[in-house]
């Protein structure tokens, strides 16, 4: 299986940079096996039924890009240069980022992020370093608020600058606990007339977590893919919440994942028998064809990268071929591709 499999030419000009408004506008290619659809994501309260158990990933996006001013002490005095610093993922003590110039940072020197923020470099290695940061719990999270921006994915970055608008785009309503630096793109689609609709139509929802970590937007390098190694997320699914996907799956009803960080949670947390189990800490499960899957039904996505991990997945979920044409269609049709972009509902045939 080569990393070629996984290629297709995008227009540049399908690739969002702001999300459609209202939220629920964005239009949904719905693929029930080889039968493709075009609707919006307001129609989903037709495409679900009662019954049916929609898994959400409460993860909050923090603001993890940061501007600071390097202070440290040489025989001349102090010496202050400018640092554009990206958290990555808790460490055991601090925060492990990246860091640009990263080349001059030294280990013990002093990074400034604003009056009250402010972050001694623990450890340095050619491609990141550890920070410990002077506060912690709420009042570094306050603190982070103030002084940082959205961590936008590198294919919008490059594209503008975050602004404040970013803080309530790229955050779902849902995102309850704090520790991600990249959002479950899937979910942002959702508003809380949507979920009431969905409730009332029989839909129940369970929330699980899984902070997404930059290592997402990591390109594949290898061009054998099954050699690929997966970056680790840590993510927790409650006894509560493994409680309810079972009794769903027991009752008949459909087990559909919103995004691919719900995804690969539950499937890291399910046994050969689909019975999922409580879990607490890092996956780094990689979904690709030939993958049986244990404890999903259906899948909500957005358009994913060429050649990356996540287009694997859903060539796992559908099949290559079908996944191809579906993506085929989605370029004829003009859809809007990445986090901001549209979205679609994949249903594979049943096993």
């Amino acid at each position: 299986m080569q990393l070629s499999d996984f290629d297709f030419d995008l227009p540049e000009r399908l690739i969002a940079t702001r999300p459609a408004r209202p939220r629920t506008s964005a239009r949904l290619l719905v693929a029930r096996g080889d039968r493709i659809e075009d609707r919006r994501v307001s129609d989903l309260i037709d495409e679900f039924r009662p019954g049916d158990r929609l898994i959400l990933n409460n993860t909050k996006v923090i603001p993890a890009r940061l501007t600071g001013t390097r202070r440290r002490m040489t025989g001349q005095g102090e010496v202050e240069a400018k640092i554009e610093v990206t958290l990555l993922e808790p460490a055991a003590e601090g925060w492990r980022a990246l860091g640009k110039p990263l080349r001059k940072v030294v280990k013990g020197e002093e990074i400034r992020f604003s009056d009250h923020l402010s972050a001694q470099v623990a450890e340095k290695t050619e491609t990141d370093m550890r920070l410990v940061f002077n506060l912690t719990g709420e009042d570094f999270d306050a603190a982070l608020a103030e002084a940082g921006a959205m961590p936008l994915p590198p294919y919008i970055a490059a594209k503008r600058a975050p602004d404040a608008q970013d803080t309530k785009d790229y955050q779902t309503v849902f995102a309850r606990h704090s520790g991600a630096v990249a959002a479950p793109t899937a979910s942002l689609h959702f508003d809380e007339p949507l979920l009431r609709a969905l409730a009332e139509r029989g839909v129940t929802f369970t929330e699980v977590t899984l902070h997404v970590g930059a290592g997402t937007f990591l390109p594949v390098k290898v061009e054998d893919v099954t050699t690929h190694r997966m970056h680790a997320e840590w993510g927790e699914v409650t006894a509560e919440a493994a409680a309810e996907i079972n009794a769903t799956r027991t009752a008949g009803g459909r087990i559909i994942p919103v995004g691919t960080t719900a995804l690969r949670l539950i499937e890291s947390a399910a046994d050969p028998a689909g019975i999922v189990h409580p879990f607490s800490g890092t996956t780094d499960i990689f979904i690709y064809p030939g993958y049986r899957f244990r404890a999903t039904d259906a899948l909500m996505t957005n358009f994913h990268l060429p050649k990356s991990t996540l287009l694997m997945l859903v060539s796992a979920l559908m099949g290559q071929d079908r996944i191809r044409r579906i993506y085929d269609h989605a370029v004829t049709e003009g859809y809007r591709f990445f986090s901001y972009g549209d979205a679609s509902l994949l249903i594979p045939e049943p096993r």
